[in-house]
């Protein structure tokens, strides 16, 4: 396989509307796409598949890549949303049905798997398997995206098993999200020798060693309520200009042994133990300084885990601790609570507290516009939601840390070595983006609301969006960056134009990245 990039020096991308230009660095390569961020639902990045460039989300909490195709004209809501060309497709003569979310919340996408040409700026990955899909019940167009580009591990890829199970002439069973590999497949002989020709798009960018890390760093803005100073950003291969490892918290992906319900090991390495999804261990979590029991759902041997998931818009957690938060909310027969009252739901993780923003705990409640709420206070709904409890043969995490929680925290998806994790271990890497000020700059928000008559400020931005002024106060002042174009934003009824960056100063830490995408809850 031969992947296209213009040279093998290290590749940093300045944020453009249409395509990305190099920028040497030293070593591989590292990429800096731009972003779209829709009301904080769905955060997205241009990718150029076949002869279109459209935006797909991006979904960490996932690992297959799709997009809705010119078949699905018939079925699919007009939008504006470019859809893939079949044109330059390649199929297999296999259709897949791609599952989502969990018994609450499940949806699919149903396509036929192929080949074509995929490019994340100037890196382009020849004969890469995806999914034309032609009839979906996710809401991917409505806010602002074709598809989605998984962002997770091989062995939750539906594709990759469906064409490892065709080559090996052996069943596989469906992967719902929240579902693992059958014990049955154990007997596959070798599987991750298939990473880098049938693996999903970011598997064969890290297998063939085109980056210069295996890593992907995101960085989520708030475009609701209060917009944050920091724009939306998605880094491949490198952490943003500034940053080094040691400022952010590291801790080891979970892995899942055979009889866990992991991918069985190589011949030649029977001791190794992959991970499957980007779970990791947490300690305690607390909800106002107070810490909260752990849930009685799940036996304590599973152990305390979360799933790091741009591709959720809320955070997920076990039902009894949701009721054991909501209890101290002082919510109304509406499941509202005043939105000045900030609320402080931190997760330790790696011995560290990572709190949520209180901006990104409250979602504003649904209000009539032009509507004045007569005790002066606008109303909010915690941004949380029950999810399944792990189980025996189901993924052990108990929460899942979605948009809120990564708007607050920057992190750091480190792939390691895909194939030997033991050589390199994946791991996530988190640094905390909530500044001093955010319990003032929720009361600010909330008397500009209630002015307002209820209603936030909000925006969306398609994918890439960027302000030179703001780009050139978070770049390096070093010779060799590139210079900066602004894309159009998408405006909603309540848009205004972004701060200037000066507000921050751990903005000026993060320098030049790419803009985030993410899936939201839409599923």
């Amino acid at each position: 396989m031969e992947i296209s990039c213009t040279t093998l020096a290290a590749i940093h991308l300045p944020i453009r509307r249409n395509r990305g230009h190099l920028w040497k660095r030293g070593g591989q390569a590292a990429a800096v796409v731009g972003v779209g961020d829709d009301m904080d639902v769905t955060y997205n990045i241009q990718v150029q598949v076949g002869g279109i460039t459209t935006p797909l989300i991006i979904d960490t909490g996932s690992s297959d890549l799709w997009i809705l195709c010119d078949g699905c004209k018939d079925h699919c809501p007009i939008t504006g949303v470019p859809l893939y060309s079949q044109a330059s497709f390649t199929p297999t003569g296999q259709n897949i049905q791609l599952l989502y979310g969990d018994s609450r919340t499940g949806t699919h996408a149903t396509g036929m798997i192929g080949t074509d040409t995929v490019s994340i700026a100037e890196m382009s990955v020849p004969g890469q398997y995806f999914a034309a899909v032609v009839d979906t019940n996710t809401t991917v167009l409505e806010t602002g995206s074709a598809g989605i580009l998984g962002l997770g591990f091989p062995p939750t890829s539906l594709i990759w098993r469906q064409l490892l199970a065709s080559q090996s002439q052996q069943a596989m069973p469906s992967l719902p999200k929240r579902s693992m590999l059958d014990r049955r497949d154990s007997s596959l002989a070798n599987p991750v020798d298939s990473f880098p020709t049938l693996g999903p798009l970011l598997t064969r960018l890290v297998t063939w060693k085109v980056l210069e890390r295996p890593l992907v760093v995101a960085t989520l803005q708030r475009d609701t309520i209060s917009f944050s100073s920091n724009d939306g950003t998605l880094s491949l291969g490198a952490l943003p200009f500034g940053l080094s490892d040691d400022l952010l918290t590291w801790v080891p992906v979970r892995t899942y042994t055979v009889a866990e319900g992991g991918l069985p090991p190589p011949p030649d390495a029977p001791n190794e133990v992959y991970p499957l999804v980007w779970e990791v261990l947490i300690g305690d979590v607390f909800f106002d300084g107070a810490k909260v029991p752990r849930s009685t759902l799940s036996p304590p041997s599973f152990g305390l885990s979360a799933l790091i998931d741009t591709g959720n818009s809320l955070i997920r957690g076990p039902q009894d601790v949701l009721a054991y938060i909501y209890s101290r909310l002082n919510l109304d027969s509406a499941g509202t609570f005043d939105c000045a009252n900030a609320h402080n739901l931190t997760f330790i993780i790696g011995g560290t507290p990572f709190a949520v923003d209180p901006r990104d705990f409250a979602h504003p409640a649904v209000v009539v516009p032009g509507t004045r709420y007569p005790d002066e206070a606008a109303r909010c709904t915690p941004a949380l939601a029950a999810t399944d409890p792990p189980g025996a043969g189901g993924f052990l995490y108990s929460w899942s840390l979605g948009d809120p929680f990564l708007k607050s925290t920057m992190t750091a998806f480190y792939y390691g070595n895909m194939t030997h994790p033991s050589q390199d271990p994946a791991r996530i890497g988190f640094m905390s983006m909530v500044p001093s000020d955010a319990t003032s700059a929720l009361e600010e928000a909330v008397d500009a609301a209630i002015a307002d008559g209820g209603v936030f400020l909000s925006t969306s931005e398609p994918a890439p969006y960027a302000t030179a002024l703001r780009l050139a106060g978070t770049m390096a002042s070093t010779a060799d960056e590139p210079r900066m174009t602004q894309g159009s934003p998408r405006a909603s009824s309540r848009a205004v134009p972004r701060l200037c960056p000066g507000a921050s100063l751990w903005m000026y830490a993060l320098m030049i990245v790419l803009y985030a995408g993410v899936l939201a809850d839409v599923f």
